[in-house]
């Protein structure tokens, strides 16, 4: 039996790390001038790269020293697809996992979607702070012209208008949801595609389901079963099942 986990921001909470929704989530702040439904686009991106890239930076790459928790440790062998891009798994010691959305400690030139690039590693260590958009645009190869294909950096993340690529590992993810015999959702809201592509496919192959959250979400399947706890919760639940 082939079990696929499918991860969300909660699951890194206890890392200190806030969910996206929350109160204190990334989502419920925006910018001083945009929401941030406007902000994580690319459009934002190539027209205003400055703002985008210091609200990038503030509600994401601060957290990028951040440790993993007994989540990811637990999570380490397992067949797993994030959707966080802390790369907290990958800290954890899981060699496989897909991060569908990206990775804040990756960059790719600026390119069109779907074009075969190569990956590097992002140049945070190297922000003046005291200089934040100047150091930002130039770390980013950002000129007065704005980005430019091929030249300049763009963050490894997954924007509002953008579409999964092989990039993120799309066609690897979809394989694994067609392997799985069942599927675990644990700390997701159920609000992004990756989600619903899963489900339509657990749907079709009647395999059943579980949603580890302390507030699931109630999803339209046949073979559901649905855990109100956190993920550290659930992970001592199965410890002490197998004693």
């Amino acid at each position: 039996m082939t079990t696929l986990y499918i991860t969300g921001a909660g699951v890194s909470a206890e890392s200190g790390i806030p969910t996206f929704r929350g109160e204190d989530g990334f989502w419920s702040i925006g910018s001083r001038n945009y929401t941030p439904q406007q902000m994580a686009t690319r459009a934002m991106y190539e027209q205003n790269p400055a703002e985008f890239l210091k609200w990038y930076y503030h509600r994401f790459v601060t957290y990028r020293h951040h440790g993993p928790n007994a989540a990811h440790y637990w999570l380490a062998d397992k067949q797993l697809i994030t959707q966080n891009i802390d790369g907290l798994d990958g800290k954890a010691g899981n060699e496989q996992f897909i991060s569908i959305h990206g990775r804040i400690d990756k960059v790719t030139p600026f390119h069109i979607q779907g074009e075969d690039v190569e990956v590097d590693m992002a140049p945070w260590d190297e922000v003046d702070e005291n200089n934040l958009t100047m150091s930002l645009l130039d770390l980013f190869k950002i000129s007065s012209k704005g980005p430019e294909l091929n030249v300049s950096l763009k963050p490894l993340v997954l924007l509002f208008d953008e579409f999964y690529t092989d990039l993120y590992g799309i066609d690897c993810a979809q394989k694994r949801m067609w392997d799985a015999s069942k599927m675990v959702f644990m700390g997701t809201s159920f609000s992004v595609n990756i989600t619903q592509m899963a489900l339509d496919i657990a749907r079709q192959k009647g395999i059943p389901i579980e949603v580890v959250d302390p507030e699931p979400t109630h999803i339209m399947h046949a073979n559901v079963e649905y855990f109100a706890m956190t993920a550290k919760e659930y992970i001592d639940r199965d410890k002490r099942s197998q004693l």
